[in-house]
This record gives structure tokens, C-alpha cells and sequence, in this order.
């Protein structure tokens, strides 16, 4: 359902959620999460542009959250890497469908849509955290050893 790119970015933060606070290098968390470093440094770029992350560079540095886990939703890092949107009118319509209506087809992409963002937007990294199963399927241990 979602790009790679927004897999990696999702994966990323529940790691950083994880840490809490921790300064993590890139290819600490790449090794972590299963994700090309490189790839994965251009994935973080996205989110410390979209201020979710924040980031050190040099000797001990790396990247942690911008604020609390609790403070950032799934859908925050979604729109981060690309839209999540509800539509207005049929996309190949250039009068807004029949009586300013959505045709059958995008009526039912907007309402999955609308599903997406209001679960979505409902779920905070934290909320991962509680979960018993961790933040990531097949996760290796949730302990990193960052070098100092």
C-alpha cells in the first residue's frame, strides 16, 4: 500500500521511538532496521526536512526524534514521504464528477483513504511501543549499542 521509501521512513522512527533520546549513527540504524545505509540516509534527510527527527553530524553524532513519541503520528511520517489524501472530485473530471459528486470508483478510494488518515492519524509512535510485539515484525533486539 505505501512505497518503500514510506516502509523505511516508518521503520526509522520506531526505531528512534524505541531509543528514546538516543543519538543513533546512520549505519547503526540501518543495520537495525534492515535498510541500505545510503537509502536510509536519504530517508532521514526527508524527516529532519519535515522536522520530525533531528540530527548531529561527526563523532557521536546521529539522529533522534524531534520531540516525544507520543507527539508523532504514522500519518505525520507517511505525508512526510508522499500524500495521503482525500479526493474532491473524480481525477479525470473537469467539472467534478455528476452534481458535484464523486463517480463509484472514487468514492471508494476516498473512503479508504479517509480509513488511512484517520487511523493513521490516530496512531503515535508511542502507541507502537506498548504494543507487546514491539514496533517492527521480525525486529532484532530492541537494545542498540551506539559507540560513544
Amino acid at each position: 500500500m505505501f512505497s518503500q521509501t514510506t516502509e523505511y521512513a516508518l521503520r526509522a522512527m520506531a526505531w528512534l521511538a524505541v531509543l528514546d533520546g538516543d543519538l543513533v549513527p546512520t549505519p547503526h540504524l540501518a543495520a537495525r532496521i534492515d535498510v541500505p545505509p545510503n537509502y536510509l540516509a536519504k530517508v532521514l534527510q526527508q524527516l529532519s526536512t519535515a522536522k520530525l527527527i533531528v540530527g548531529r553530524r561527526g563523532v557521536g553524532g546521529g539522529y533522534r526524534l524531534s520531540r516525544p513519541a507520543d507527539e508523532i503520528t504514522l500519518l505525520e511520517i507517511v505525508r512526510c514521504i508522499g500524500p495521503v489524501e482525500r479526493l474532491s472530485a473524480c481525477p479525470l473530471s473537469h467539472h467534478g464528477g455528476a452534481n458535484g459528486r464523486l463517480c463509484p470508483l472514487h468514492e471508494a478510494t476516498d473512503k479508504a483513504a479517509a480509513a488511512v488518515i484517520d487511523v493513521l492519524g490516530k496512531m503515535t509512535l508511542a502507541e507502537l511501543q506498548r504494543d507487546p510485539r514491539r514496533p517492527l515484525c521480525a525486529a532484532k533486539s530492541a537494545r542498540v549499542v551506539v559507540p560513544a
